[in-house]
């Protein structure tokens, strides 16, 4: 009889998403439960205390997300977990962490919307959410999951960009990917190439948590740890305290900002199928890409000349990558569960170049493979 391989698990993408954190280090979780995405926090609940880590069912979501935040000023990889409503509560203090550069993840498994919507159903349509959710201008990581396993490598990734780069990161998951069960083999911690915040090098009195130094990413000092310093989402200078000067203040913004965009080839990630002679090019992301693959492969072998790009990453966008991939097809189709909040940006970076064709669903139901072949096929 074979002996069953340990590393070979059958989950569910909630679950997948819980162990990738675990994995990357994540020891604290605060949430409020919240359909599709309570299967994160019930996992951690139980798996989180066996590992010295903490599990705190707040009160409501805005709570979670500032303790969150606490437990990552104490030095811990933190995360937490929501949906639709429960991303909007959260957004004063994903803006808070984005501008005082408090490393974290926040994982949104979208579902049908506006307002409590269709808590059970799946939807996309929090992509200009997770970008613009919070005021002013800010930073933001957003990446999107196309499969069980994929959840946990990006959830172990956002932990990684997380601390690197001192932000808020977003796991844009959705019900589908969140509930689907999957076959994953899961690799060997070692091989996941994990990632701690830079510390500082200097003592406490010279240490400044907001030095323009020229990585554009100041080291981080844990609270406890003798450094004491001044935290506030109000406009501050390299020492952390308010300011009102402008030349500070503009320079630190500007800083804040450039940081992502600075790195953004090391962050951005796409995936490409049948581009190389691609008459047409199918963009989609999360769950709605499967069915753009199965629609590609159907094309291909009716002699159609399809390709598929998947958005592994949606923000920063991955502008340069359309424009060049798309440059030599005659026609584009954009299939998310939205009215077209992926295809807006698809035009945007292709300069209206190529006509764009929306394929759009927002009633809860995912978008077949069939759909997505009728628009490959249609003469537009």
């Amino acid at each position: 009889m074979e002996t069953p391989n340990p590393n070979i698990k059958m989950w569910q993408g909630n679950v997948a998403c819980a162990e990738g954190a675990l994995a990357a280090g994540c020891r604290f979780f605060a949430g409020y439960p919240i359909t599709p995405s309570s299967e994160i926090a019930e996992v951690l609940s139980l798996r989180l205390p066996k590992l010295g880590g903490n599990f705190i069912q707040m009160e409501d979501e805005i709570a979670a997300m500032g303790a969150t935040i606490g437990a990552s000023l104490g030095g811990v990889k933190a995360m937490t977990a929501t949906s639709g409503p429960g991303f909007s509560l959260k957004q004063e203090n994903i803006g808070f962490a984005a501008m005082a550069e408090i490393p974290c993840v926040v994982v949104n498994v979208q579902r049908g919307g506006p307002s409590t919507g269709l808590p059970t159903h799946a939807a996309q349509g929090d992509v200009m959410q997770a970008r613009w959710g919070t005021h002013g201008d800010h930073p933001i990581i957003a990446l999107a999951p196309g499969s069980v396993r994929e959840t946990y490598d990006m959830t172990v990734k956002a932990f990684n960009l997380a601390e690197k780069y001192r932000t808020p990161v977003i796991l844009l998951s959705d019900e589908i990917v969140g509930h689907l069960t999957e076959k994953v083999e899961v690799p060997p911690i070692e091989s996941l190439g994990l990632t701690d915040r830079k510390k500082p090098t200097v003592p406490p009195e010279q240490y400044r948590p907001y030095e323009m130094d020229s990585s554009d990413i100041p080291p981080m000092a844990n609270f406890g740890e003798g450094y004491r310093y001044h935290v506030t989402g109000l406009a501050h200078d390299e020492t952390g305290f308010p300011t009102n000067n402008p030349e500070k203040i503009q320079a630190q913004l500007e800083r804040l900002n450039r940081k992502i965009e600075r790195y953004r080839d090391e962050i951005v990630e796409v995936e490409v199928q049948y581009t190389e002679d691609a008459e047409i090019l199918v963009i989609s992301f999360g769950s709605t890409a499967r069915s753009v693959r199965r629609a590609v492969i159907n094309a291909r072998e009716q002699g159609i000349k399809a390709g598929l790009l998947r958005l592994k990453t949606i923000w920063p966008f991955p502008g340069k990558e359309i424009e060049a991939i798309s440059a030599s097809v005659r026609k584009i189709i954009v299939a998310e569960m939205n009215l077209g909040q992926l295809a807006h940006e698809v035009e945007w970076a292709t300069r209206r170049s190529k006509p764009v064709v929306r394929i759009n669903k927002i009633n809860g139901e995912p978008i077949t493979p069939n759909e997505i072949f009728n628009a490959i096929i249609r003469q537009d």
